[in-house]
């Protein structure tokens, strides 16, 4: 299996703050990896220096064996990142329809197929984004990386804050999107045991470097590998 992602002992932070130190990972092709930690340990600092977003200080990061370590967001973009973030980036003075057609690529996955896969879009297709409930926004967010088109897809915490029959879609969505297409993706979950049956292979931060790496499923059978690493925030989240 050739890798799709390769991080190299990248140091990387905000301004002078470090807070990635010397981390390494490797990502392959039509993979999956649940992102997990406790909050503040580096994870949503590790997918903006992917979309490179951050202040990199060393090491380096390839993409499809291409170095993408100095290029520019916009071009990491277009040579195939799929980027969700927490604020979710959808524009909310645009429709949902529009929101999709404005950056939609050719490929497999178009407008028509999201709204299939996402049958409350729609039905909104024709409301503005700020007309939507969060749930739908974080809908329309996953819509739009996917109607790019991506090499790879980063979710950072899709799930936060959303109701449970929400969260139950989005898991749906996202079980289809990298079990069934095979898209390769990065999770970031608070809900470890929500996303780990979803994803190939997990991988903890703790101060910015990986503390445990391995399969999900040898991380859901490790009670004490979730109790040490993520503690109260796996109990809280579960």
């Amino acid at each position: 299996m050739s890798a799709l992602l390769t991080i190299d002992k990248v140091i990387a932070g905000y301004g002078e703050a470090v807070v990635l130190n010397g981390l390494s990972l490797t990502l392959g092709e039509g993979r999956s990896l649940a992102l997990l930690g406790r909050n503040g340990t580096g994870k949503t600092t590790l997918i903006e220096t992917i979309c490179g977003l951050t202040t990199l200080k060393g090491g380096t990061i390839h993409l499809g064996g291409q170095d993408i370590t100095r290029t520019r967001p916009e071009r990491r973009a277009a040579l195939g990142l799929g980027w969700v973030p927490q604020e979710r980036g959808i524009f909310k003075s645009l429709t949902v329809e529009e929101n999709l057609t404005a950056i939609a690529v050719a490929g497999p996955w178009s407008p028509k197929r999201v709204f299939d896969m996402f049958p409350r879009l729609a039905e909104r297709r024709g409301n503005l984004g700020n007309q939507l409930s969060g749930g739908e926004q974080q809908m329309l967010a996953v819509a739009r990386a996917l109607v790019i088109n991506p090499k790879i897809l980063l979710l950072d915490e899709p799930l936060e804050g959303l109701a449970p029959i929400i969260v139950d879609e989005l898991l749906s969505a996202i079980a289809r999107i990298v079990r069934d297409e095979g898209l390769s993706a990065i999770i970031v979950e608070q809900k470890a045991r929500k996303i780990l049956p979803l994803t190939d292979a997990a991988v903890i931060l703790d101060r910015g470097a990986v503390v445990w790496e391995g399969t999900s499923a040898a991380l859901m059978n490790d009670a004490a590998a979730l109790d040490r690493h993520l503690g109260v925030a796996d109990r809280a989240h579960t």
